[in-house]
Protein backbone atom coordinates (compact mmCIF):
# COMPACT_ATOMS: atom_id res chain seq x y z
CA UNK A 1 0.00 0.00 0.00
CA UNK A 2 3.02 2.31 1.06
CA UNK A 3 4.59 1.47 -2.96
CA UNK A 4 0.68 2.33 -4.55
CA UNK A 5 0.55 5.81 -2.34
CA UNK A 6 3.85 6.10 -3.96
CA UNK A 7 2.81 5.44 -7.83
CA UNK A 8 -0.15 7.35 -6.92
CA UNK A 9 1.46 10.54 -6.69
CA UNK A 10 1.75 10.57 -2.57
CA UNK A 11 4.52 12.94 -1.97
CA UNK A 12 3.80 14.38 1.61
CA UNK A 13 3.97 11.08 3.90
CA UNK A 14 3.49 12.15 7.59
CA UNK A 15 3.01 9.53 10.41
CA UNK A 16 3.81 7.44 13.97
CA UNK A 17 5.18 4.25 14.73
CA UNK A 18 2.14 1.61 16.02
CA UNK A 19 2.01 -1.81 15.28
CA UNK A 20 0.93 -3.53 12.90
CA UNK A 21 1.06 -0.55 10.68
CA UNK A 22 5.02 0.84 11.54
CA UNK A 23 6.02 -1.17 8.33
CA UNK A 24 4.16 0.89 6.24
CA UNK A 25 5.92 4.21 7.84
CA UNK A 26 9.47 2.57 7.26
CA UNK A 27 8.93 1.67 3.61
CA UNK A 28 7.64 5.94 3.30
CA UNK A 29 10.86 6.45 5.07
CA UNK A 30 13.12 4.54 2.57
CA UNK A 31 11.44 5.46 -0.09
CA UNK A 32 10.10 8.92 -0.51
CA UNK A 33 12.83 11.04 -0.72
CA UNK A 34 13.68 9.35 -4.05
CA UNK A 35 10.59 10.25 -5.62
CA UNK A 36 11.20 14.25 -4.51
CA UNK A 37 8.77 13.17 -1.95
CA UNK A 38 8.52 14.25 1.97
CA UNK A 39 8.80 11.93 4.72
CA UNK A 40 8.33 13.23 8.51
CA UNK A 41 7.93 10.90 11.55
CA UNK A 42 6.20 13.40 13.70
CA UNK A 43 5.76 13.58 17.40
CA UNK A 44 2.59 12.54 17.55
CA UNK A 45 -0.61 11.21 15.54
CA UNK A 46 -1.80 14.47 16.16
CA UNK A 47 1.02 16.04 14.98
CA UNK A 48 0.81 13.81 11.88
CA UNK A 49 -2.53 14.31 10.86
CA UNK A 50 -2.24 18.07 10.94
CA UNK A 51 0.74 17.90 9.28
CA UNK A 52 -1.85 16.21 6.12
CA UNK A 53 -3.77 19.20 6.78
CA UNK A 54 -1.33 21.57 5.38
CA UNK A 55 0.50 19.87 2.67
CA UNK A 56 -2.99 19.11 1.16
CA UNK A 57 -4.57 22.74 1.79
CA UNK A 58 -0.47 23.18 -0.60
CA UNK A 59 -2.25 20.93 -3.06
CA UNK A 60 -0.04 18.02 -2.19
CA UNK A 61 -1.18 14.40 -2.39
CA UNK A 62 -1.07 13.52 1.09
CA UNK A 63 -1.40 10.97 3.14
CA UNK A 64 -1.01 9.39 7.04
CA UNK A 65 -0.98 6.03 8.42
CA UNK A 66 -1.79 4.15 11.66
CA UNK A 67 -3.03 0.94 13.55
CA UNK A 68 -6.69 1.52 15.68
CA UNK A 69 -5.32 3.86 19.43
CA UNK A 70 -3.40 6.50 16.63
CA UNK A 71 -6.26 6.38 14.42
CA UNK A 72 -8.82 7.68 17.20
CA UNK A 73 -6.14 10.55 18.25
CA UNK A 74 -6.06 11.78 14.38
CA UNK A 75 -10.11 12.16 14.38
CA UNK A 76 -10.38 15.66 15.41
CA UNK A 77 -7.87 16.51 12.42
CA UNK A 78 -9.78 14.37 10.23
CA UNK A 79 -13.03 16.45 10.95
CA UNK A 80 -10.97 19.17 10.12
CA UNK A 81 -10.25 17.95 6.90
CA UNK A 82 -13.31 17.69 6.02
CA UNK A 83 -14.70 20.67 7.32
CA UNK A 84 -12.08 22.56 5.05
CA UNK A 85 -12.66 20.22 1.97
CA UNK A 86 -8.97 19.08 1.93
CA UNK A 87 -8.35 15.74 0.16
CA UNK A 88 -6.44 13.10 2.24
CA UNK A 89 -5.67 9.27 2.03
CA UNK A 90 -5.80 7.16 5.71
CA UNK A 91 -4.65 3.97 5.95
CA UNK A 92 -6.07 2.10 9.16
CA UNK A 93 -4.16 -1.19 9.59
CA UNK A 94 -6.99 -2.43 12.42
CA UNK A 95 -6.07 -3.91 15.63
CA UNK A 96 -7.72 -5.38 18.16
CA UNK A 97 -9.48 -3.53 20.83
CA UNK A 98 -11.13 -1.34 22.39
CA UNK A 99 -8.27 0.48 24.51
CA UNK A 100 -4.47 -0.67 23.87
CA UNK A 101 -6.20 -3.54 22.96
CA UNK A 102 -3.75 -6.42 21.15
CA UNK A 103 -1.51 -6.25 17.39
CA UNK A 104 -3.93 -8.77 16.41
CA UNK A 105 -6.48 -8.36 13.44
CA UNK A 106 -9.74 -7.16 14.29
CA UNK A 107 -12.69 -5.19 12.51
CA UNK A 108 -13.61 -3.30 15.09
CA UNK A 109 -13.59 0.29 13.89
CA UNK A 110 -16.12 -0.06 11.21
CA UNK A 111 -18.43 2.22 13.57
CA UNK A 112 -15.03 4.88 13.94
CA UNK A 113 -14.93 4.85 10.16
CA UNK A 114 -17.99 4.75 8.64
CA UNK A 115 -20.16 6.82 11.12
CA UNK A 116 -17.84 9.71 11.75
CA UNK A 117 -15.21 9.30 14.60
CA UNK A 118 -14.79 13.09 14.95
CA UNK A 119 -17.49 15.70 15.90
CA UNK A 120 -19.56 17.37 13.49
CA UNK A 121 -21.37 16.08 10.45
CA UNK A 122 -18.80 14.82 8.39
CA UNK A 123 -18.22 11.73 5.73
CA UNK A 124 -15.17 9.76 4.84
CA UNK A 125 -15.05 7.28 1.52
CA UNK A 126 -14.39 3.96 3.36
CA UNK A 127 -12.47 1.34 1.48
CA UNK A 128 -12.20 -2.34 3.03
CA UNK A 129 -9.48 -4.12 0.60
CA UNK A 130 -9.75 -8.14 1.09
CA UNK A 131 -6.33 -9.46 -0.24
CA UNK A 132 -2.10 -7.01 -0.82
CA UNK A 133 -3.50 -6.60 -4.47
CA UNK A 134 -6.88 -4.64 -3.42
CA UNK A 135 -4.96 -3.28 -0.44
CA UNK A 136 -2.92 -1.76 -4.17
CA UNK A 137 -6.21 -0.96 -6.25
CA UNK A 138 -7.87 1.01 -3.19
CA UNK A 139 -4.93 2.68 -2.26
CA UNK A 140 -4.51 3.81 -5.59
CA UNK A 141 -8.37 4.48 -5.97
CA UNK A 142 -8.40 6.41 -2.42
CA UNK A 143 -6.07 9.43 -3.75
CA UNK A 144 -8.57 9.80 -7.27
CA UNK A 145 -11.34 10.16 -4.85
CA UNK A 146 -10.22 11.76 -2.61
CA UNK A 147 -9.61 14.96 -5.48
CA UNK A 148 -12.21 14.43 -6.83
CA UNK A 149 -14.35 15.20 -4.44
CA UNK A 150 -12.03 17.13 -1.92
CA UNK A 151 -13.12 14.69 1.31
CA UNK A 152 -10.91 12.39 3.20
CA UNK A 153 -10.50 8.67 2.35
CA UNK A 154 -10.16 6.09 5.08
CA UNK A 155 -8.96 2.16 3.58
CA UNK A 156 -9.65 0.15 5.93
CA UNK A 157 -7.34 -2.57 6.56
CA UNK A 158 -6.28 -4.88 9.40
CA UNK A 159 -3.27 -6.54 11.08
CA UNK A 160 -3.65 -9.71 8.64
CA UNK A 161 -3.42 -8.09 5.48
CA UNK A 162 -0.99 -5.69 6.97
CA UNK A 163 1.74 -8.46 7.82
CA UNK A 164 0.91 -10.68 4.80
CA UNK A 165 3.09 -11.49 1.61
CA UNK A 166 1.76 -12.61 -1.59
CA UNK A 167 2.40 -11.91 -5.08
CA UNK A 168 1.34 -9.10 -6.77
CA UNK A 169 1.39 -6.88 -10.32
CA UNK A 170 2.54 -3.20 -8.64
CA UNK A 171 1.39 -0.18 -10.62
CA UNK A 172 3.16 2.05 -12.92
CA UNK A 173 3.72 5.73 -11.76
CA UNK A 174 1.44 8.52 -11.99
CA UNK A 175 2.96 11.35 -13.49
CA UNK A 176 2.42 14.37 -11.16
CA UNK A 177 2.02 16.80 -14.41
CA UNK A 178 -0.86 14.57 -14.99
CA UNK A 179 -2.79 15.09 -11.78
CA UNK A 180 -6.06 16.84 -11.86
CA UNK A 181 -5.36 20.40 -11.49
CA UNK A 182 -6.11 22.14 -7.42
CA UNK A 183 -7.06 26.10 -8.81
CA UNK A 184 -8.17 26.06 -4.75
CA UNK A 185 -4.97 25.33 -3.53
CA UNK A 186 -2.89 27.85 -1.29
CA UNK A 187 -0.05 27.84 -4.09
CA UNK A 188 0.48 31.89 -3.72
CA UNK A 189 -1.55 34.66 -4.91
CA UNK A 190 0.34 36.21 -7.46
CA UNK A 191 -1.28 37.07 -10.37
CA UNK A 192 -4.50 36.12 -9.33
CA UNK A 193 -7.13 36.23 -6.09
CA UNK A 194 -5.57 34.95 -2.43
CA UNK A 195 -7.81 31.51 -2.34
CA UNK A 196 -8.90 30.49 2.06
CA UNK A 197 -8.90 27.47 3.29
CA UNK A 198 -10.90 27.03 7.21
CA UNK A 199 -13.06 24.73 8.80
CA UNK A 200 -14.40 27.91 10.53
CA UNK A 201 -17.93 29.78 10.04
CA UNK A 202 -18.78 31.98 12.80
CA UNK A 203 -22.19 32.66 11.16
CA UNK A 204 -24.70 30.17 11.50
CA UNK A 205 -26.17 31.27 8.19
CA UNK A 206 -22.89 30.53 6.95
CA UNK A 207 -22.00 27.20 8.23
CA UNK A 208 -25.56 25.89 7.39
CA UNK A 209 -24.37 27.20 4.14
CA UNK A 210 -21.38 25.37 3.59
CA UNK A 211 -22.09 22.27 5.45
CA UNK A 212 -25.44 22.31 3.22
CA UNK A 213 -23.30 22.38 0.00
CA UNK A 214 -20.80 19.49 1.54
CA UNK A 215 -24.01 17.33 1.96
CA UNK A 216 -24.75 17.78 -1.56
CA UNK A 217 -21.35 16.35 -2.20
CA UNK A 218 -21.92 13.09 0.01
CA UNK A 219 -25.30 12.55 -1.56
CA UNK A 220 -23.37 12.46 -4.97
CA UNK A 221 -21.20 9.59 -3.55
CA UNK A 222 -23.70 7.68 -2.67
CA UNK A 223 -24.88 7.94 -5.78
CA UNK A 224 -21.89 7.23 -8.00
CA UNK A 225 -19.22 5.56 -5.97
CA UNK A 226 -20.69 2.49 -4.38
CA UNK A 227 -18.72 -0.72 -4.85
CA UNK A 228 -19.09 -4.14 -3.94
CA UNK A 229 -18.40 -8.11 -5.17
CA UNK A 230 -21.06 -10.98 -5.25
CA UNK A 231 -19.43 -14.31 -5.66
CA UNK A 232 -22.01 -17.32 -6.60
CA UNK A 233 -24.91 -15.65 -5.66
CA UNK A 234 -27.03 -15.97 -8.66
CA UNK A 235 -28.21 -19.15 -6.95
CA UNK A 236 -27.81 -18.99 -3.37
CA UNK A 237 -30.29 -20.29 -0.54
CA UNK A 238 -27.77 -18.62 2.22
CA UNK A 239 -25.19 -15.43 1.75
CA UNK A 240 -22.41 -14.45 3.87
CA UNK A 241 -22.24 -10.93 3.97
CA UNK A 242 -18.16 -10.48 4.74
CA UNK A 243 -15.84 -7.33 4.06
CA UNK A 244 -11.77 -7.07 4.27
CA UNK A 245 -10.07 -10.61 5.75
CA UNK A 246 -13.12 -12.28 6.49
CA UNK A 247 -14.63 -12.08 2.94
CA UNK A 248 -11.19 -13.39 1.22
CA UNK A 249 -11.68 -16.14 4.07
CA UNK A 250 -15.04 -16.66 2.91
CA UNK A 251 -14.40 -16.82 -0.60
CA UNK A 252 -12.59 -20.42 0.54
CA UNK A 253 -16.35 -21.14 2.45
CA UNK A 254 -18.10 -20.65 -0.33
CA UNK A 255 -15.82 -23.31 -2.50
CA UNK A 256 -16.03 -25.79 0.75
CA UNK A 257 -19.72 -25.55 0.71
CA UNK A 258 -20.47 -25.64 -3.19
CA UNK A 259 -18.70 -29.18 -2.64
CA UNK A 260 -21.12 -30.23 -0.04
CA UNK A 261 -24.40 -29.51 -2.18
CA UNK A 262 -24.70 -26.06 0.35
CA UNK A 263 -25.83 -23.33 -2.24
CA UNK A 264 -23.58 -20.48 -0.56
CA UNK A 265 -23.07 -17.38 -1.95
CA UNK A 266 -20.97 -14.38 -1.06
CA UNK A 267 -21.82 -9.99 -0.96
CA UNK A 268 -18.22 -8.12 -0.09
CA UNK A 269 -19.04 -4.82 0.48
CA UNK A 270 -16.05 -3.02 -0.87
CA UNK A 271 -17.25 1.06 -0.34
CA UNK A 272 -18.31 0.18 3.29
CA UNK A 273 -19.22 4.16 2.86
CA UNK A 274 -20.88 4.57 1.09
CA UNK A 275 -22.40 1.39 2.02
CA UNK A 276 -23.98 -1.01 -0.70
CA UNK A 277 -27.51 -0.57 0.37
CA UNK A 278 -29.25 -1.12 -2.71
CA UNK A 279 -27.36 -4.52 -4.37
CA UNK A 280 -27.84 -5.93 -0.72
CA UNK A 281 -31.54 -4.93 -1.35
CA UNK A 282 -32.19 -6.37 -4.34
CA UNK A 283 -30.18 -9.42 -2.92
CA UNK A 284 -32.66 -10.20 0.05
CA UNK A 285 -35.66 -10.05 -2.09
CA UNK A 286 -34.71 -13.50 -3.44
CA UNK A 287 -32.14 -14.98 -0.83
CA UNK A 288 -33.65 -16.47 2.83
CA UNK A 289 -30.51 -15.92 4.92
CA UNK A 290 -27.91 -13.69 4.96
CA UNK A 291 -25.17 -14.41 7.29
CA UNK A 292 -22.94 -11.45 8.83
CA UNK A 293 -19.60 -12.40 9.54
CA UNK A 294 -17.22 -10.09 11.49
CA UNK A 295 -13.96 -9.86 13.53
CA UNK A 296 -15.66 -7.82 15.40
CA UNK A 297 -19.33 -7.55 18.29
CA UNK A 298 -21.31 -7.21 15.34
CA UNK A 299 -20.72 -3.62 13.21
CA UNK A 300 -21.18 -4.06 9.47
CA UNK A 301 -24.24 -6.17 10.30
CA UNK A 302 -26.42 -3.23 11.56
CA UNK A 303 -25.78 -1.85 7.75
CA UNK A 304 -26.44 -5.34 6.49
CA UNK A 305 -29.63 -5.40 8.53
CA UNK A 306 -30.66 -1.97 7.30
CA UNK A 307 -30.57 -2.43 3.87
CA UNK A 308 -32.35 -5.82 4.27
CA UNK A 309 -35.12 -4.51 5.95
CA UNK A 310 -36.45 -7.79 7.43
CA UNK A 311 -36.92 -9.72 3.73
CA UNK A 312 -34.16 -11.57 5.10
CA UNK A 313 -32.86 -13.53 8.13
CA UNK A 314 -29.86 -11.85 9.50
CA UNK A 315 -28.43 -14.10 11.84
CA UNK A 316 -24.54 -12.70 13.17
CA UNK A 317 -21.08 -14.30 13.87
CA UNK A 318 -18.24 -12.47 15.13
CA UNK A 319 -14.93 -13.17 16.74
CA UNK A 320 -13.23 -11.00 18.94
CA UNK A 321 -10.02 -10.12 21.01
CA UNK A 322 -8.42 -11.05 17.43
CA UNK A 323 -8.94 -14.22 17.14
CA UNK A 324 -9.42 -14.76 13.00
CA UNK A 325 -12.05 -17.45 11.92
CA UNK A 326 -10.85 -20.89 9.86
CA UNK A 327 -12.97 -21.37 6.83
CA UNK A 328 -14.28 -24.17 8.66
CA UNK A 329 -15.03 -22.14 11.42
CA UNK A 330 -17.68 -20.25 8.99
CA UNK A 331 -18.66 -23.17 7.35
CA UNK A 332 -20.04 -24.55 10.60
CA UNK A 333 -22.12 -21.52 11.32
CA UNK A 334 -23.63 -21.37 8.04
CA UNK A 335 -25.02 -25.03 8.46
CA UNK A 336 -26.52 -23.80 10.92
CA UNK A 337 -29.01 -22.09 9.06
CA UNK A 338 -29.55 -24.54 5.89
CA UNK A 339 -32.61 -26.45 5.89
Amino acid sequence: MAEAAICAGCRAYFGYPITPQTELLEYMAAHMHAVGGAFVQAESEVAAINMCYGASAAGVRAMTSSSSPGISLKMEGISYLAAADLPCVIINVARGGPGLGNIAPAQGDYFQATKGGGHGDYRMIVLGPASVAEGIELTMLAFDLADKYRVPVMVLSDGMLGQMMEPVALPEHVAIDSLPDKPWALTGARGRSPNSISSFAMDPRDLSRIDTRRERRYRRIEKDEIRYRETETSDAAIVVAAYGTVARIARSVVRMARSEGIKLGLFQPITLWPFPYAPLRRLSSRVGTILTVELSAGQMVEDVRLAVAGRSETPFYGTLGGLVPTPKDILREVKRYVD
